[in-house]
């Protein structure tokens, strides 16, 4: 590790100790492009963070930069919450509601289509949206625009909210340990929600998918190794893989160079999900490397170059199944940085002109489902 980047995380672990979360993102964010700047601001410059928002040990800030965006509340809704669809018998339902599984308490909002009557009711495939720092889940709703594209095909789709006392900034916490095991922290409270919605819904336990942008993507990541009983395959974009790292300091490393190849496939399951990865290859927050490394172990069957409608191009990569490994895809957005590929612009973090991530994704995970035997 350079002296200058240890010298400057140093400086970003005490802002966090003391609370200075907004200070410590800008000291990140330099230690990450590798610039010196200036110290942070005097302690006066913002107030410490609410002891009842996040504990130290939750405090870090590691992924995208936090940004902050006052709005009128009203407007804000009507904004990020997608109106209800009306057909001519049913309506789209969107709606907000809470889930608590061993003493963790958590929001989500939950979209349903409206019921095709044209068609014999069927059990319905479940896509669980994993936001990235700083966003909820009208925001990701907005920027992916899932919904738009669940509802044409019939898919529930569900978004959790990390909530601030979980993390300062609501990012998931896929770098440390106790979030990155089957059976604690938050992959046992998210699969448990997922389980929750798909007996609630009466959704096809068979076609569950889940998929987020960066620190989602990682959490994504996480979940397909640790539940592939549940999730039937798994979306990452600008994400990293399972195990890339265990603490703050080795987070920060994963994100500036990439994940140790090494490291990830040590820390992987017996069994990996079928897997679809996005990610720019001009992205300073999360390293591009660390796509690769999500899909590293799988071989390659095919690669082929095209563009997006706005003439942003891409480069996609097939991989094919294996003992224990689900196929693959890994598509490398050309030009592009920490953004979610094809998203609107009424979400944050969207790169409106790209491949559409949302459509591709769920194109991949419709030709997936569980065996009846998992």
């Amino acid at each position: 590790m350079n002296p200058l980047f240890a010298g400057l995380m140093k400086e970003a672990a005490h802002l966090t100790r003391t609370g200075r979360l907004a200070d410590a993102t800008d000291v990140i964010q330099r230690a990450l492009r590798g610039d010196a700047g200036a110290h942070a601001a005097s302690p006066n410059a913002s107030a410490p963070a609410s002891p009842s928002a996040n504990t130290d040990a939750d405090a870090d800030v590691i992924d995208i930069e936090a940004r902050v965006i006052e709005t009128d509340r009203k407007a804000d809704d009507a904004h990020q919450s997608p109106s209800p669809h009306t057909s001519d018998t049913a309506t789209d339902s969107w709606t907000r509601a809470s889930f608590t599984h061993q003493g963790r308490a958590i929001d989500y909002m939950l979209f349903v289509p409206a019921s095709n009557t044209s068609q014999p009711a069927s059990p319905r495939p479940l896509v669980v949206m994993l936001h990235g720092c700083t966003q909820d889940a009208a925001d990701f709703a907005a920027g992916t625009r899932m919904n738009e594209h669940a509802r044409a095909c019939g898919a529930i789709v569900l978004y959790p909210e990390q909530p601030l006392r979980a993390h300062g900034q609501k990012c998931w916490n896929w770098f440390k340990t106790p979030h990155q095991q089957r059976g604690r922290g938050e992959p046992a409270l998210l699969a448990a929600l997922t389980q929750h919605i798909v007996a609630q819904q009466h959704a096809d336990a068979s076609r569950v998918y889940v998929a987020g942008l960066s620190a989602g993507g990682a959490m994504a990541d996480v979940l397909g190794h640790c539940y592939p009983d549940v999730y039937a395959a798994v979306g990452v974009h600008s994400g990293l893989p399972h195990g890339a790292a265990h603490d703050m300091m080795s987070a920060l490393n994963a994100m500036r160079t990439g994940a140790p190849v090494s490291r990830a496939a040590t820390a992987t399951s017996s069994v990996v999900p079928p897997t679809i990865v996005f990610h720019g290859d001009a992205d300073t927050t999360v390293h591009a490397n660390n796509g690769l490394a999500i899909v590293a172990g799988s071989a390659p069957c095919g690669t082929s170059e095209g563009q997006s409608p706005s003439g942003r191009r891409f480069t996609r990569t097939r991989y094919a199944a294996s003992a224990g490994r689900g196929e693959a895809e890994h598509w490398r957005v050309h030009a592009a940085g920490h953004a979610w590929s094809g998203g609107s612009a009424e979400g944050s973090y969207t790169l409106p002109d790209g491949v559409d991530a949302s459509k591709e994704m769920l194109r991949f995970f419709l030709a997936h489902r569980l065996n009846a035997s998992a």
